[in-house]
């Protein structure tokens, strides 16, 4: 089934319009449309295939976050890269909370690299993730049991100090009834991370519809820093800060390089990433992928 959107999917106005087609580099070579909201500044994949459809448009070992294969170089990288911003990661999560007894909720936990190193911190966690082949790569390789996404829905409420969603909200189908269950697991003075892509960016710009970040159709959504803030609002959540992820830059300019031209670059994605950082610098809203850290 393919989901045809007349409205926002995001803030359901009709104030939506078509900005390029983009196309599946990683997995099915078809072409999607993004659309461009201009009453909540979002963005938003049309034509997408539906929550039961999907699954297909995973399949791939380059798909990382999935499979934790290192048969291409760009993936060698990713992994590399995992094992320092899982320490930064953890670092930031330990100054939001208060709490002695740590518990997290990681929702969309892929392989549970992530949920593992957490949990070896002396953290309760709580890993749910929606791929089952993941979730058997997740116990194999990082020895973490996860559960099925759906008992997300079946979580006591208000038990989480954190919940974190690491790249993960731009893939939910179910994007107000996950937003509306967060807000209530959320401890009161509980902290929600939701890291997404930043179309925004300076990485954005130099690449237009060959961003990498686009990643249609895995990628429903495409949020600014304005529209992540208006999306938390209309659930009674606010954005209270925003955290760069320094290294994506550099990441998805290469993917981006290998979308343009057909070869990844390591020399251009690394000039095109460290453009895009120092954008940043002077402006955190420019960042690659933003960090959100959200509150009651």
């Amino acid at each position: 089934m393919i989901i045809n959107h007349q409205q926002c999917p995001i803030c359901q106005a009709t104030t939506i319009h078509n900005l390029f087609d983009c196309v599946d580099d990683t997995v099915s070579k078809e072409l999607f449309t993004v659309m461009h909201c201009n009453t909540c500044q979002n963005r938003f994949t049309n034509n997408v295939p539906s929550q039961d459809a999907i699954a297909k448009y995973y399949k791939s070992d380059a798909y990382v976050s999935h499979s934790e294969s290192n048969a291409s170089f760009i993936n060698k990288v990713y992994l590399k890269v995992r094992n320092i911003t899982l320490k930064n990661k953890l670092n930031l999560l330990t100054s939001l909370t208060q709490s002695s007894q740590r518990n997290l909720l990681d929702v969309g936990a892929g392989t549970g690299a992530f949920a593992a190193y957490m949990q070896a911190a002396n953290w309760t966690v709580t890993g749910l993730e929606p791929d089952a082949d993941a979730i058997a790569v997740a116990l194999k390789n990082n020895n973490i049991v996860l559960q099925p996404i759906v008992n997300l829905f079946t979580i006591k409420q208000g038990k989480y100090d954190i919940i974190t969603m690491w790249h993960v909200m731009e893939h939910v189908h179910q994007l107000h009834d996950y937003m509306a269950q967060l807000a209530k697991l959320l401890a009161p003075q509980g902290k929600l991370i939701i890291a997404v892509p930043n179309y925004t960016s300076k990485d954005a710009e130099i690449y237009g519809k060959d961003w990498a970040a686009f990643d249609v159709p895995r990628h429903l959504y495409h949020f600014s820093p304005q529209g992540m803030a208006y999306f938390a609002e209309k659930h009674g959540l606010r954005v209270k800060a925003m955290k760069p992820m320094w290294f994506d830059a550099v990441y998805v300019s290469m993917l981006s390089e290998k979308i343009k031209t057909g070869t990844p670059s390591l020399v251009k994605g690394l000039i095109n990433g460290l453009r895009s950082n120092i954008k940043t610098l002077a402006n955190n809203e420019k960042c690659s992928s933003v960090i959100y850290i959200i509150s009651k």
